[in-house]
This record gives structure tokens, sequence and C-alpha cells, in this order.
């Protein structure tokens, strides 16, 4: 079943090529037929009606653009290699575009060596991007450290629309009050439910905005669903999953969760592929994308390296081993032939 469902989207990507529109239509009434009549045509655990929204959506672009993002506050490791080789083949199977973009936001964790030694280990495992700090594009800064105004730009629509709101409240306040338990998953770490009754009822524009927190309100009884093109239909529910989140930390920097939405609108990423271990922050980001008007991105989420103790490799473990063999630059560039291999033929 998997192997007809890549054969129907290969046929997706022919029709997005296709300029004839009689043989658009021909073949969408015929993806239409096959991904509504038998859910076993889907990807495991997924629904035809998203698995179908997905391919249109594919259908509808003319051009496949997807990023590389490291964040420089260690050194890369197997893990990241895995993903971002997955995700080089992904592009060129959809003769798309790879931007590099390095997501140094967190200016206290991020370091020059490791953004020096980011462009070393990507040539070392064979990656070769299109746009990014090094060779410049039409999107460009490729910095996040270098785009902070134009986040808050992104925050002050937010607040204007009525998504975001002050937060003055502190950790210990927070804790206090929480009332929901966190949810456990098997992808990522559990986190405490934002009490809404911190929310403010009311509030006027402080007097130095860009020194607060900034919270987006995530709405009540909201299913979130959307369809990952490996591992199927996913669902999360707002204010269960995950509550208010942080949009901007009153040192003057954006959230991941925002600025990497930001990024992706602006530099027209039409899909999103990285780790499993962010799938419960591709629901928050849809929100954000929804609350923008703009559209949403395809989102593949690949499996995770684990390490000897069954947990995924981290760079807050491996930043100061500097003879580990997870750790890309200690590793011979032969490794990585192999590597791919198995990687990408699994």
């Amino acid at each position: 079943m998997q192997e007809f469902y890549e054969f129907i989207c290969n046929i997706a990507e022919r029709l997005r090529r296709n300029q004839r529109m009689g043989h658009r239509f021909k073949y969408l009434e015929y993806l239409k037929k096959y991904l509504s009549v038998n859910k076993g045509f889907c990807p495991p655990n997924s629904e035809p009606k998203f698995v179908f929204g997905s391919i249109c959506l594919k259908m509808q672009k003319n051009f496949f653009r997807t990023r590389i993002a490291p964040t420089p506050s260690g050194f890369l490791h197997l893990g990241h290699a895995k993903t971002f080789l997955e995700t080089q083949k992904i592009a060129k199977e959809n003769k798309g575009q790879i931007v590099l973009r390095i997501e140094d936001i967190d200016l206290a964790r991020c370091k020059k060596e490791y953004i020096s030694q980011i462009y070393l280990d990507l040539k070392k495992i064979g990656i070769v991007w299109d746009e990014g700090p090094d060779i410049g594009g039409k999107f460009a800064p490729y910095m996040q450290s270098e785009r902070k105004n134009y986040y808050w730009q992104i925050v002050e629509t937010l607040i204007k629309k009525g998504f975001a709101y002050p937060c003055s409240a502190s950790r210990a306040q927070i804790k206090t009050e929480v009332k929901i338990p966190a949810r456990t998953f098997n992808f990522c770490d559990a986190e405490n439910i934002f009490p809404i009754n911190l929310r403010p009822k009311k509030f006027e524009m402080p007097d130095s905005p860009k020194e607060c927190n900034w919270r987006f309100k995530v709405p009540e009884n909201r299913l979130i669903e959307f369809a990952d093109l490996k591992l199927g239909t996913q669902k999360f529910e707002a204010q269960k999953d995950f509550g208010d989140f942080l949009i901007w930390r009153k040192s003057g920097e954006p959230s991941y969760e925002l600025a990497v939405v930001a990024d992706d609108i602006a530099m027209q990423i039409t899909d999103v592929i990285r780790g499993e271990d962010l799938l419960l922050s591709t629901a928050r980001q849809i929100l954000i994308y929804e609350a923008l008007n703009a559209e949403i991105p395809s989102f593949t989420h690949l499996g995770l390296l684990l390490n000897e103790s069954g947990k995924k490799l981290s760079k807050s473990v491996l930043v100061n081993e500097t003879g580990n063999s997870f750790l890309i630059k200690n590793l011979p560039s032969d490794f990585f032939k192999d590597a791919q291999y198995r990687w990408l033929n699994d």
C-alpha cells in the first residue's frame, strides 16, 4: 500500500509540472477517487482528506523550497547529519531548492566557533545549498540574529489582531497556578499548560514593549490536525497538549516558534522537513500561520537517531565532549558515504 501511495505522489508531482489544465483536472479526479475510497492507500495512521489536501497543495505550487536550519549552540552530531541528508534527498527528488539558515537568536548560547564549524560539517557530509549566509540570496539575511526588527514587526501584527498579550507572570507563579497536568509524548518532553487565568483581560501597550514577554493566545476546544508526509495524520488538542506560548522574550529576542514561522513565510519555504521531536511545535506554528493568514507549508518529520541509552542525541550533552564519536567534526568523511547509503535506503 505504501508503494501505491508513493505512486500517487509521483503522479501529483508530474501533474504539478504539467501546464495543460485539461490533464491537470483529469489527474485531480483520479487522485480524489483513490485517496477518498480506501484509507489503505494513505501513509500509516493517516486520513484521506489530509493526505489529499497535502498533495493538492503540492500540485498548486510551482516550486519546492525547503531549509536546513542549524542552531550554533553546539557542534553538529550524527542526528543532524541524518536529518540534513534526508532533507537533501527529498529536495533533489522534487527538483527543489535548499536554503541554509543559521538560527542564532539565542545569543547567550550561540557562539561564532560553532557557526564556522557548521559550514565545514555540512560540506563534509555532502550538503549543497542554494542560498545562505555565505553565498547570499534574494531573501537575505539568513542569520536570524540579523532579522530581529522583522520578527518584532510580526509580533506587532499579532498584537494588533488580538492574538498576543504581554505576560508578566514569573515561572514560580505559573508553576503555582498550573491546573492542567502536562501530557507526555514519546517524541518530546511534556510541558505545563499555561494557566488561562493569568491572561490579562485587558491591557495597554507597555512603554517599552520589546522589553516584555509576549504570549500567543491559544484557543480553547480546538483540534489541530495536519498531514505529515511521513508519519500520517497528526492531531493535537489546544489547551490540553499545549497552552499559551511565548513568542517574544523580555530579553529582546523572539521565541523559536515565532522566528521560524516568520522566516519560512518570508523565505517562501514550501516544505518543512525536520526531526519528529518538533511535532508539537508544528501544532503551535500552524496557529501562527493561521493568525497571519499565511499559507501553511507541507510538513515531514523524520525519525531521530538515539544514543546507547535510547535517548535522542543532544548538543547539550555532546557540546563539551570534543572527542565524542557522535560529532560530525570528529568523524572521517568516508564514514558518511556508508552512512548515507544506510540512512537514505531504509
